[in-house]
């Protein structure tokens, strides 16, 4: 299984703070990742593709889509977050 966390707009756009997602040979990466969550419908395409920038960590640690993600994971989405 992999740990999915969603945080700030992210989580309530969606409706989750977090799910499991099993783990198959499909996914090798984070963008693999990206890719199962997004064939779930327009809400979760919009938010992971297009002109939205998510951030993402895996395993607490700032990554780039081409992460690899294996058994066990976690993975963290965000949006960017700006301050003043």
């Amino acid at each position: 299984m992999i740990k999915i966390k969603y945080f700030a707009r992210l989580s309530e756009s969606l409706g989750l703070k977090s799910e499991e997602l099993v783990y198959n040979d499909q996914i090798r990466t984070a963008e693999d990742v990206i890719d199962q969550l997004t064939v779930r419908g327009e809400i979760w395409s919009s938010e992971f593709t297009g002109e939205n920038k998510i951030l993402l960590a895996v395993n607490q640690e700032m990554c780039e889509r081409d992460t690899t993600v294996k058994d066990g994971d976690e993975v963290a989405f965000f949006p960017p977050v700006t301050g003043g």
